[in-house]
């Protein structure tokens, strides 16, 4: 009795120390920086992914300001690409997992959300609702300088609403700004308000001030604001000055590359100049087209990447951790409770179990033998016929013999496989050389291959499983070109710096889509780069094509 008492206690432990081992393999902090340094890249699809990876590893780990800043960045970036009603989604998702108010982080990541909120319901016109979220976003400010901002935000939803009266009493407390630049902010709009409830006043002064103050700290944003505003005070005084602010508004704009400026700014000229309505009208038009695809894309793409993704993104949403807690502590007390009953009988079914589950571990381990086996047949037999097929292809004349010793050479690594034979023949030529041959292979009269910095020094501290991997990744992408992608340029370039390998793949082919990066024969791809600790970079916004960067360490 006492033995079997020893022999389950190990037991329970076991399980524990397994579970906790299980629980820090995930590492949201990881995603989470990565995210963030694609979004100062301004590559947001990328830092969408990893945010949304991010998220799901917090939920995991039951870290739920985690999980919802990851949300709110989310957000955020589908706010910058015109999903509003998507990003109100998300940022609302985000706002259900911050329940503990008194945290310093939930309170400012609550605000941050609210900002969100109310800066998409703008952007689709609901004025009122706008002003209800920044007036949520104020009550979680926990840093004065932002208190000043969600300020002004109000005043400014009141005079979208018409209210001057309601906005100035929001905008007199946002001029005590200490930032010169939410200072001018505030200033420009005040005079707005002050203007909208006396159509005597003159607001030049201020407007002049906000404006000069805006060149003095180079405030390109706020610039367009204020060239704006005077082009619609000089729209009925004097018509010369408000087409010179617009114009100035649209150069601006394109400078910053500010879609929406752009079209505000056209709006403008295209009353105020009627001489060149036709040209500024067809610009306009081009502009706003662009503009709708883009936020279309944008919508589709969030759409996919997050249920594409999160398989198991509905039990997520459903986790609500405070419940699960209680729940733990009830588990663990009914386990005191009846683990006194549980030792008579643990010792007869531990052996029973245990003898199941080492019967499935034999199962798992034939089926992952088979796994394997397959990736090898793949790997070595059908890309290597696709290889012989293109060169048979790709070539005038052809020689039998060669052919036919290319084949025999398929055939023994396929006899090879099924005796887990270490192939020698790899290590006899040179891994440059070879890597140059795979990709000649390709070159037809219809496709050019180019390959740049294809060295023998690269290559040379890589072993062998790595190099293997590496020619399967360059013969995926190839055979996944010569499948689908219609290109008739391929480029391939080499480099190697701090013993980090990069492999630089362009196309001018038909390009991918966001969804088929998840779906296609380049999955195969991804996994052999995750064999070799590396990264992948799919590059979709290129005009023409498709740009891959791949890198890893030796």
């Amino acid at each position: 009795m006492k033995n079997l008492f020893y022999l389950l206690a190990i037991l329970l432990a076991f399980n524990s120390c397994k579970k906790e081992t299980f629980s820090k393999n995930t590492n949201p902090d990881k995603y989470y920086q990565k995210a963030k340094k694609f979004r100062n890249s301004n590559i947001s699809d990328s830092a969408f992914i990893y945010y949304n990876l991010a998220k799901n590893d917090y939920l995991k780990n039951r870290d739920s300001t985690g999980a919802a800043k990851s949300l709110v960045n989310m957000a955020i970036i589908q706010t910058s690409k015109g999903d509003y009603f998507g990003s109100i989604e998300t940022s609302l998702e985000a706002n259900k997992l911050l329940k503990n108010i008194k945290d310093s982080t939930v309170k400012s990541t609550l605000a941050s959300s609210y900002n969100n909120m109310a800066i998409s319901s703008s952007f689709l016109k609901d004025f009122k609702e706008s002003s209800e979220y920044y007036i949520k976003a104020l009550h979680y400010a926990n840093v004065d300088e932002n208190k000043y901002v969600y300020y002004n935000n109000i005043g400014d939803v009141l005079l979208l609403q018409g209210n001057g009266k309601m906005a100035q009493k929001y905008l007199q407390k946002a001029v005590l700004a200490k930032d010169s630049n939410n200072y001018s902010m505030a200033l420009n709009n005040l005079a707005k308000a002050k203007l909208l409830e006396n159509k005597n006043y003159n607001p030049l002064p201020e407007l002049y001030k906000a404006l000069e103050i805006r060149y003095r700290n180079n405030d390109t944003r706020g610039l367009n604001s204020s060239f704006a505003t005077l082009s619609d005070y000089f729209t009925q005084r004097d018509k010369e000055k408000s087409l010179s602010f617009a114009i100035k508004l649209l150069n601006t704009a394109k400078e910053i590359k500010i879609s929406d400026d752009k079209i505000e700014a056209l709006q403008r000229i295209i009353n105020l100049d009627p001489k060149n309505y036709l040209n500024n009208f067809k610009e306009y038009k081009f502009i706003n087209d662009s503009l709708q695809t883009a936020r279309n894309k944008a919508k589709n793409q969030f759409a996919i990447i997050r249920y594409d993704v999160e398989v198991k993104n509905a039990e997520n949403q459903k986790l609500k951790l405070q419940d699960a807690e209680k729940e733990v502590d009830i588990l663990k007390r009914n386990i005191g409770l009846g683990i006194l009953s549980i030792i008579l009988i643990g010792g007869f079914f531990w052996n029973k179990k245990r003898k199941k589950r080492l019967q499935q571990e034999n199962e798992l381990k034939i089926k992952s033998n088979q796994l394997k086996l397959s990736k090898k047949v793949h790997d070595v037999v059908a890309n290597g016929i696709y290889q012989v097929i293109t060169k048979i292809e790709n070539q005038e004349s052809i020689d039998k013999d060669e052919m036919l010793d290319e084949l025999e050479f398929v055939y023994e690594k396929s006899r090879d496989i099924s005796y887990e034979k270490i192939d020698s023949q790899e290590k006899e030529e040179d891994f440059s050389k070879k890597i140059s041959k795979l990709i000649a292979t390709f070159k037809n009269e219809t496709v050019n291959t180019y390959v740049a910095g294809n060295d023998e020094t690269i290559w040379k501290d890589l072993k062998s499983s790595g190099q293997e991997e590496v020619y399967q990744i360059i013969r995926e992408l190839l055979v996944n070109m010569k499948k689908h992608s219609q290109a008739d340029r391929v480029v391939f370039k080499f480099e190697k710096i701090n013993n980090i390998i990069t492999i630089h793949y362009t196309d001018n082919g038909v390009g991918i889509s966001g969804e088929l990066i998840y779906k296609n024969g380049l999955t195969s791809t991804v996994s052999r780069i995750e064999n070799v600790r590396g990264e992948i970079i799919f590059d979709t916004e290129i005009e023409k094509g498709l740009k891959i960067t791949i890198s890893f360490p030796i």
